[in-house]
This record gives C-alpha cells, structure tokens and sequence, in this order.
C-alpha cells in the first residue's frame, strides 16, 4: 500500500541525475507530440485548403490524361477575350487546369464540350500548393456549365 509518506521518501531517495532524465524525457514527449500535430495540421491546411474559387469562360481546347507515375487529367480552356489583353498571344489568353481523378462525370463531360467547342463556364478551386499526384497545377475544377 501507497501511502503519503512512502512516495515522498521515494522521491528524496531520487539522485539529481534520475529527476532530470525523468523530467527531460516528459519534455521530450511533449515536443513530439506537439511536433506531430502541428506538421499533420499543417498538410491538412496545404492539402484540403483552398487559396480561390472562381469561375472562367470560353471553349474547352483540350483534356488529357498525363504522367509517367502519377496519371493526372489535365485541360486546357481558351478564354477568347479576342486582343481585349493588349499586347498578348492567344496562348497567353488560355488557362491551363487539373481535374481530381475521383471526377470521372466533370471528365466525361469536359471530354464531351471539348469535342464539340461549346462555349463554357469553367467553376475552379486554387489551392495553396500542388502535389504531383494531384495534378500538374494548382488550379482544379469543380464543375462544368454550357451555355446555351
């Protein structure tokens, strides 16, 4: 049995040295527990988080599967502002995008418009950083609407 005056001899009976060990291994802990959730919330936030939602128009060019280890679907739409950006090439006048594997309806479709040159309007996400499993930008679209 425990009592009060058992645990405080077994602390005096403690040398200087097993006091310090025993305390620097709690600070050790502490700093890698906090360690591991700070650097896990931090990849969530680069991960899931989202710099800018926007919309863009014009007629989607192309959509294509791309990569050596990580296949991405990657597009391309022309935003046919038509010289309005002075000083500027037609390719300039393009945005290039990524699509997330798991959208295999927005693909399809986008497959759908790029074939028949329909004008669109282009809904994207930005996130703040780009993995390359994920695709070759950090723009991503979300949905796809034509305009009739």
């Amino acid at each position: 049995m425990l009592t009060l005056d058992t645990i405080t001899k077994t602390m005096e009976t403690q040398s200087f040295g097993q006091k310090v060990k025993r305390t620097t291994k709690k600070i050790v802990k502490i700093f890698i527990i906090t360690a591991i959730i700070v650097l896990v919330g931090g990849f969530s936030f680069l991960y899931w988080g989202t710099y800018e939602d926007g919309v863009m128009a014009g007629k989607v060019l192309r959509i294509s599967q791309k990569g050596v280890m990580f296949k991405t679907y990657e597009g391309k739409i022309n935003l046919e502002t038509f010289g309005a950006l002075k000083g500027t090439s037609p390719i300039a006048e393009s945005f290039d995008f990524s699509v997330e594997k798991d959208e295999q309806d927005l693909i399809k479709e986008l497959e759908t418009v790029a074939l028949s040159g329909e004008r669109v309007n282009l809904y994207f996400v930005k996130r703040y950083v780009g993995f390359p499993w994920r695709g070759d930008t950090k723009y991503f679209a979300t949905r796809i609407e034509r305009l009739q």
